[in-house]
């Protein structure tokens, strides 16, 4: 087998070119009328209308500053196309109307966008007059309604736009506001929420001050974040009664864990022998309580170190520590339980946390204390979740519980491995959505395969959000023909779910981010990568769902070694500008030809907003890899999945969002691309030297979004068509070219974790 590569070289940033064109209205026949797109002055009165209707509405209301506006839009649109004009402030509109945006969700057929916005009563009354302005122009200088290439020839106009007092690009953006916006209405919640865990749209007011405003008086322990609160039911009634459009999300608190499938115990008395731990590398996790008690800890204790953070009042019993027992033995020592899945891993010592008794538990307790869990452990940096709720995940937001996770791995450059959660009462696989915390987007969430591979009955489904991948992989986690075996207090228990698959995949994640020393985003890349094979499971909608991107190989040398005919390379480095690039990756050429079928894999960690609703993550990558042909009308980089979205040289294309989503997997943090590996597939020419291109082009929902630089990790893979092992002249023309070539060799790797955790006396 080979080994995987590590490549470093030159990536140029190139910051975009945004300034030119101006707002135009798209060309071709618009979706609702089956016309040409036009706006008339009509349509823009109505826009005024119903702001001037927004603002009577808000008047006299003084829970908040200001006044909360949902625009409901034509479709799924992009970010370019939110409103810009109208709620654009500040000199040369250094306030964009993007930063009022605090909550973002689909219509309830899924086709459009509905964003909710936080504005002044004095940005209100300037839209309403910036439409009747820009209606004004309409009837004055184009009979009343304006098409695209009217919009685009206006300069031929000769309109003096200073009689009117708006400026001729301020009006073409008006216009094409105008036209995405369908109307603008007043955020209206019909039902009452039974739950106790209230999100709040954010606003410039403390969350507290509004409450009370509200006439709901709080504690500061009962708030999480800046937009989250536990209430009682009394409170969530005052709260419905006085301002029911304040709240933007709610879930169940006391919620009812997902419960793994327990069988018989195998051996009560079962004792392993298991050396004493000395330097290995420690692994958080949160769970049950753990087995401490002298006569029924496990063998294992003494790699295990626990801390409890539940109420010492609380009695604890043996069922209590079942399931978090059970999962910290696989973390620790999974192989000598169960030989037949050995992952050439080793052992690992645990910090296990206790949070939640077997039954029951408090979400918004569970979220403080995993807070204040990750903030004290700075040292460990992967971490196992095997907890979720029954409840399904919402279509239209995120749970806090994800949210939260989503935060922290941001803020403190750690990883969660979740449990996809199971269906106790599944008779055939993905009769219920996943519930949370597996809706985390930046987290590695596992579903359970059987033994053949095969998704369980008490298997749930993604997506999240209708469109991010849920889950992301999955592992053997057992079913009731064959179960896994685990150590609890009892003895050796046969156990099933995916709270028993999700170590299995830390155990992996911890040995590449601890011993190889991977970055966990080129870690979340070579695993989902592996579990891709050349089957493509993760662009099936359907398997998706159930699987992820696939099932992830056994052994660790099956994720970083690869076939003899293969190369496959990671690359790890940050984007700075708005596109990452480099043009001369020498890909092997034979006969003038290249002789491979090339897939790759991107991951990275994007800041996260709860506020955002169904728009949550605030940065997009755009992955771009394939050949370079320098000159000529179809010169530029040919992309293996044909994606035209950023293209310097994409000509006529357009995608829109709906299909930029779906086809090209817009604003997901994972996207896996590849060629279709078939009998039809033939060697592609060589262009020029037979050099290849890889850009990675950064889009930002906000300004401020684009002030931090992204880590990514990429994974590539080239599977040479003929069966010829090639990898000597790759590493040999990357060196030629200027790469610095690297290789995950797992012995070496070892040999070095060992030598740095020696300690030297002096």
């Amino acid at each position: 087998m080979n080994d995987v590569l590590g490549l470093k070289g030159r990536f140029q940033p190139k910051p975009g070119n945004f300034g030119g064109g101006g707002a135009s209205l798209p060309k071709g026949k618009d979706e609702e009328t089956g016309l040409s797109p036009r706006v008339s002055a009509t349509r823009l009165k109505k826009h005024a209308t119903s702001i001037d209707e927004l603002r009577s509405q808000w008047d006299g209301v003084h829970y908040i500053d200001g006044a909360l506006v949902d625009i409901h839009y034509k479709k799924i649109i992009a970010k370019s196309n939110r409103v810009h004009a109208i709620f654009t402030t500040g000199k040369n509109g250094s306030k964009e109307s993007n930063n009022s945006v605090v909550g973002a969700r689909f219509s309830e057929n899924g086709e459009k966008h509905i964003i909710t916005h936080h504005v002044t009563d004095e940005l209100l009354s300037d839209a309403s007059k910036k439409f009747k302005e820009a209606a004004r122009i309409l009837e004055n200088e184009f009979s009343g309604v304006i098409s695209p290439e009217d919009l685009e020839k206006i300069n031929e106009r000769g309109i003096d736009f200073d009689n009117y007092g708006i400026s001729k690009s301020t009006f073409a953006q008006i216009i094409v506001d105008g036209y995405y916006a369908s109307s603008f209405d007043y955020p209206e919640r019909k039902e009452k929420p039974e739950e106790s865990i209230i999100t709040l749209y954010k606003t410039s007011s403390d969350i507290k001050d509004v409450l009370e405003r509200v006439g709901i008086a709080i504690s500061e322990h009962k708030v999480f974040g800046d937009s989250t609160v536990q209430l009682n039911k009394d409170q969530i009634d005052t709260l419905f009664r006085n301002a029911p459009y304040l709240i933007a999300m709610s879930v169940e608190d006391f919620n009812i864990l997902v419960q793994d499938k327990e069988g018989e115990i195998i051996e009560q008395n079962w004792m392993a022998s298991i050396p004493a731990p000395g330097n290995e590398p420690v692994v958080g996790v949160i769970d049950t309580p753990f087995e401490t008690s002298v006569r029924s800890r496990p063998y294992f204790h003494d790699w295990v170190e626990y801390r409890s953070m539940l109420d010492p009042s609380i009695e604890i019993s043996t069922e209590d520590t079942r399931h978090g027992t059970a999962v910290s033995s696989i973390v620790v020592d999974g192989p000598s339980i169960n030989p037949n899945l050995e992952d050439g891993c080793g052992r690992f010592r645990v910090r296990h946390f206790g949070v939640a008794l077997k039954r029951r538990m408090s979400s918004f307790q569970i979220m403080r204390d995993i807070e204040d869990i990750i903030k004290s452990n700075r040292d460990i940096k992967v971490w196992n979740l095997s907890l979720g709720s029954v409840r399904e995940i919402a279509s239209s937001y995120i749970s806090p519980e994800a949210a939260m996770l989503d935060v922290l791995q941001t803020k403190y450059d750690v990883i969660f491995v979740v449990s996809g959660t199971n269906n106790d009462e599944g008779i055939n696989p993905g009769e219920r959505l996943i519930g949370s915390p597996a809706d985390s987007i930046n987290s590695i969430v596992v579903n359970a395969v059987d033994n053949k591979g095969n998704p369980p009955n008490y298997s749930r489904k993604g997506e999240v959000l209708s469109f991010f991948k849920k889950p992301d992989v999955s592992s053997f986690g057992g079913d009731s023909a064959k179960a896994m075996e685990v150590c609890t207090s009892l003895g050796t228990e046969l156990m099933a779910g995916t709270s028993f698959a999700a170590p299995w995949i830390t155990r992996k994640v911890a040995f590449m981010i601890e011993v190889l020393g991977l970055s966990r985003e080129v870690t979340k890349a070579l695993l989902l990568d592996s579990a891709t094979g050349w089957g493509d499971i993760g662009n099936n909608p359907e398997k998706a769902k159930l699987l992820g991107h696939g099932v992830v190989p056994r052994h660790i040398n099956d994720i970083v070694k690869t076939q003899d005919d293969e190369i496959k390379f990671y690359i790890d480095i940050e984007s700075t500008e708005y596109d990452t690039y480099s043009y001369n990756l020498p890909v092997p050429v034979d006969g003038g030809k290249h002789p491979f079928v090339a897939k790759a894999t991107l991951c990275y960690f994007p800041v996260c907003n709860i506020n955002q609703g169904v728009d949550y993550t605030s940065t997009e990558l755009d992955v771009y890899i394939g050949r370079i042909k320098k000159d000529g009308k179809t010169a530029g980089l040919k992309p293996i999945n044909k994606n035209v979205q950023s293209l310097e040289n994409k000509g006529s294309y357009r995608v829109d969002e709906k299909t930029a989503r779906r086809v090209f997997r817009k604003w997901d943090n994972a996207k896996h691309i590849r060629e279709v590996m078939n009998e039809k597939y033939v060697p592609r020419k060589a262009y020029d030297e037979g050099l290849w291109g890889i850009s990675v082009k950064r889009k930002n929902r906000t300004k401020s979004a684009g002030d931090t630089n992204v880590r990514f990790g990429l994974v590539v893979t080239l599977k040479e068509m003929y069966g010829v092992n090639r990898i000597n002249d790759f590493i040999q023309r990357c060196s030629v070219y200027g790469w610095l070539v690297s290789e995950i060799n797992v012995d070496n790797s070892l040999d070095i974790y060992i030598k740095s955790q020696e300690t030297i006396e002096l």
